[in-house]
């Protein structure tokens, strides 16, 4: 962009012009609750880890067990949260396209995730794909071990992140105009074309964003988890469980030094994501 292309733009506003007054004291209410709530928390923690300094940060980040946690926590959130996004985009598809009996019932099993406590689920799964569980019992001959396992981690994490991906995409493909589906055919495009060219981009902002909640929630996880996960250093602990085992011998220096670097590596895989969905939206609109 040249400089006589800046000079020509108009001014920011920090106000921006609306017809509904309470601007000031609704934006002042919104940066007090959320410094209140999110901001001064976080902040503290990151000064009670600014005690090691750098160097004692990086130590504890490079140390082969917290390296081990921190790779299995965020390596398997990556791959569940994208199997959600996929399937998740399935399941809305189907929920909102289609008319089948029992279409309510299965809409709301959607959500029992998010009403049921992260531990029931944890022992759930547990007793599903222990080696002598329902399914479990079946993978055992094929030398498949799903609990006390990654895999196991994998399972809890894509149970726990499917309502994010699933809820997210709904109602932006409920409010898609069918006409624009309509308009591809009667141009000659076959299904396959209309469904890449015209419908998936418009919902990619949408997947996104499921994407990123599901990601998000399955980073921070830990009662569904531990329970499946065998929590097995090097094999199957992940940086949450390693975080309450600093708590438990009092060592709160290091619990706030892990906690530091997953709000790190977390902050700057959302804003990637985040940025990918604003290109997203500039490139192929917003539904």
């Amino acid at each position: 962009m040249s400089i006589a292309t800046l000079l020509r733009s108009p001014p920011l506003r920090f106000r921006q012009p609306s017809a509904l007054p309470g601007f000031g004291l609704t934006f002042g209410f919104s940066v007090t609750y959320l410094s209140l709530i999110v901001l001064i928390p976080l902040t503290v923690l990151v000064v009670r880890a600014s005690g090691l300094g750098l160097d004692g940060l990086w130590q504890t980040a490079t140390s082969p067990r917290v390296a081990a946690a921190l790779k299995l926590s965020f390596g398997v959130s990556f791959a569940a949260a994208a199997l959600n996004a996929v399937f998740g985009l399935l399941v809305a598809w189907v929920l909102t396209r289609y008319a089948f009996p029992g279409r309510r019932l299965l809409d709301a099993i959607v959500d029992l995730p998010f009403a049921l406590p992260t531990a029931v689920a944890g022992i759930a799964l547990t007793a599903i794909y222990a080696p002598n569980g329902w399914i479990g019992a079946l993978l055992v001959p094929f030398g498949i071990s799903v609990a006390y396992t990654p895999l196991g981690i994998f399972v809890a994490l894509v149970f726990i992140g499917l309502p994010f991906a699933v809820r997210t995409v709904q109602p932006v493909l409920a409010d898609l105009d069918r006409e624009i589906e309509e308009a591809s055919a009667t141009l000659g495009a076959s299904r396959a074309q209309t469904v890449v060219r015209v419908i998936l981009p418009s919902l990619l902002p949408a997947v996104l964003t499921g994407f990123a909640l599901a990601f998000g929630r399955a980073v921070g996880e830990y009662g569904s988890v531990i329970f499946i996960a065998g929590n097995m250093p090097f094999v199957s602990e992940i940086a949450p469980l390693l975080i309450v085992i600093q708590l438990e011998e009092f060592n709160y220096t290091g619990a706030t030094a892990i906690a530091t670097i997953m709000l790190a590596i977390s902050f700057a895989s959302l804003l990637a994501i985040n940025l990918i969905q604003a290109w997203s939206r500039r490139r192929f609109g917003h539904v």
